[in-house]
């Protein structure tokens, strides 16, 4: 795969940035995982008024238009696609008495967006 100036190969922490409890558990998680599993997809999904939907998924494969993050113990690839939706973006990993989630921080500074709801009324369309 050939590096170009608008798909990058390989990314850093000037495009996406782990904080370490993120870095932590999805080292965790994919040393817990199945043999085949190489690494962890960030993906973007459409969603209602507040734009985007973001999430995460193991993966056995890279793809041709996969950029990866690779930090210790930790494979993340983006599709070409989710890129320019997540550019700038940080992956935390919060704690609180009701469980623990993936918290994607910044994922609207690529395009601009608020990130706020202006009640649509689109069910699971991304309003909070």
């Amino acid at each position: 795969m050939t590096e170009s100036a608008s798909f990058p190969a390989s990314l850093d922490e000037a495009f996406i940035r782990l904080t370490p409890a993120a870095e932590a558990k999805l080292a965790e998680l994919l040393a817990e995982s199945d043999a085949g599993t190489e690494a962890v997809r960030v993906y973007v999904a459409g969603g209602g008024c507040s734009g985007m939907n973001y999430g995460m998924t193991f993966t056995d494969s890279r793809t041709d238009f996969d950029a990866v993050l690779e930090r210790e113990g930790v494979r993340i690839y983006i599709d070409a696609v989710a890129l320019s939706y997540l550019k700038g973006l940080e992956i935390d990993f919060v704690e609180h008495p009701g469980g623990a989630a993936f918290v994607f921080n910044n994922v609207f500074a690529a395009t601009g967006g608020s990130g706020s709801c202006g009640g649509c009324g689109s069910a699971g369309g991304g309003c909070a």
